[in-house]
């Protein structure tokens, strides 16, 4: 079974945190909810939609960003942003919506840059600025700055911790435990099964007030088979 009677809520707004080893449900989990994997039992609601009634309608309201780099590296910045405007059906507020996103994710002198020859950090900036051009609700980012140096993490997650203050849900899984700290709230799967749920502070003192959420995560990974 890859996800065993796994139950939680997420308040609007919210950056939430779903972390555990390879091989404890994570991915399963967030296929489920963002309608592209049914579950055999349970429901799942996602921006005020049942997943498995309206997997179509899910889909509309959240966007979805890889770990893995997606977008057109023999593009321009300004040709990726306006093609996936695109895509999002954006018409009269396309060119509103682009300088918003190179505003906001600090890429306002790399309109013709081409993105094959950017930076790891610039990247992900740029692959983040093209997932909410279209408002999402709900954002889920699958280990986001794998591979970035310190510096571009830690202004990726200021603009993170921005889109969270103005409205945008967000659910979000890594490996690195300093990221996880930045969290609202976090949950801890093992082998399917949800170990622990809450602010960081909270799942340090479920497991020992002395373990930091590194010490957890090692020592769940060891649980795996």
């Amino acid at each position: 079974m890859a996800v065993d009677s796994v139950t939680f809520d997420i308040r609007s707004g919210a950056i939430f945190g779903i972390l555990g080893p390879n091989g404890s449900g994570k991915t399963t989990l967030i296929r489920v909810l963002c309608g592209l994997l049914r579950p055999t039992s349970g429901r799942a609601r996602v921006a005020g939609v049942e997943v498995t009634e309206r997997p179509d309608r899910v889909k509309a309201a959240i966007c979805y960003m890889s770990q893995a780099f997606g977008l057109y590296r023999d593009l321009t910045v300004d040709e990726n942003l306006r093609f996936y405007g695109g895509v999002y059906g954006l018409d009269r507020e396309l060119d509103e919506r682009v300088a918003w996103a190179k505003q906001r994710m600090r890429l306002g002198d790399l309109g013709n840059r081409l993105t094959g020859v950017m930076s790891g950090g610039q990247k992900q900036r740029l692959a983040l600025g093209c997932a909410v051009l279209h408002h999402p609700p709900v954002l889920f980012l699958d280990e986001p700055t794998a591979g970035v140096d310190p510096g571009s993490r830690r202004l990726f997650w200021q603009i993170i911790r921005g889109l969270a203050e103005e409205g945008t849900t967000i659910i979000c899984t890594t490996h690195y435990m300093d990221e996880a700290e930045r969290f609202d709230r976090i949950a801890f799967l093992s082998l399917g099964k949800l170990t622990a749920i809450g602010t960081p502070p909270e799942v340090r003192a479920k497991f020992g007030g002395d373990r930091t959420l590194e010490d957890i995560f090692v020592m769940l990974q060891e649980q795996q088979p």
